[in-house]
């Protein structure tokens, strides 16, 4: 899924992982994006949607189509932007007209917007992870980088830049820092511990856990950025993974993309560095 040409300005998902290195050594990784839920509730359904969702010629929808599709109640497709051609939309959003658990995500997706910024834009780990306190006690809990400069997004009715996120991180970073806010949502009973495609409810308490800092942007973005291999499993003593079907199978997927892309090796990647 997804489309090879990176365009800055166009709607799309954002991801961010964060390494955390902690004492003797040991270190554990944060993955996430833009999308607070994921687009399939189990591996085999993602394998479905992604498939249906591969990039394909695209077309704009005429006025009275798009109103066909309200009456229908189903999602109109989007505009293509100037000189697109191809886009996984149209698989993905005929894919979630007929499956309703893949309706927010894409929804979401289709319509999330350009940041205007990294720093300007929230990031989701998706998936539930079990948190046990000192006394023992376990709770299911969800976590989220919320920007401390706030969401912003580019203006959908003039035309997309591209290139321009790296270039204002660079120069943000080069006049000061930026922060963003770990937050932690506890789950309560009612709420579903292993389907990423659904969202808790809004109300849940919510417990600030920290902030990153950014203060500046590697050079070598291929050995310090690029090469680097994270992955939702790597957790530390207390933080351990629910039984959400779908962050079982990243394990060993971020495994295999990291020793398929020369990266430094994954910690379940059972290659050497």
């Amino acid at each position: 899924m997804g489309v090879v040409e990176e365009h800055d300005g166009w709607s799309d998902v954002r991801g961010m992982a964060v390494r955390f290195h902690l004492a003797e050594g040991r270190s554990t990784d944060l993955v996430s994006m833009t999308l607070p839920v994921f687009f399939a509730p189990t591996p085999k359904t993602f394998l479905d949607f992604a498939r249906k969702a591969r990039p394909a010629r695209c077309r704009r929808e005429t006025p009275w189509e798009k109103i066909k599709d309200y009456l229908r109640l189903q999602l109109p497709m989007p505009d293509p932007y100037p000189g697109q051609t191809e886009r996984p939309n149209e698989g993905a959003i005929a894919f979630a007209n007929d499956h309703f658990w893949a309706q927010a995500a894409v929804l979401d997706a289709s319509s999330i917007g350009a940041p205007v910024s990294y720093v300007r834009a929230d990031y989701h780990a998706v998936h539930t992870f079990v948190v046990t306190g000192k006394e023992g006690e376990k709770r299911q809990v969800r976590f989220t980088w919320a920007p401390v400069a706030g969401i912003l997004d580019t203006d959908p009715l003039k035309p997309p830049v591209d290139a321009y996120l790296q270039d204002d991180l660079k120069k943000r970073l080069a006049h000061g820092t930026e922060r963003f806010t770990l937050m932690m949502q506890i789950g309560e009973a009612g709420d579903d511990f292993e389907d990423s495609t659904r969202q808790w409810p809004p109300h849940r308490k919510r417990v600030m856990m920290g902030t990153l800092t950014l203060d500046h942007v590697p050079e070598d973005q291929q050995a310090l950025c690029e090469k680097l291999s994270f992955n939702p499993w790597h957790l530390t003593p207390g933080i351990d993974p629910s039984g959400d079907p779908v962050l079982k199978i990243r394990k060993d997927v971020y495994a295999y993309s990291s020793n398929r892309r020369g990266g430094i090796p994954c910690p379940f990647s059972g290659a050497k560095g």
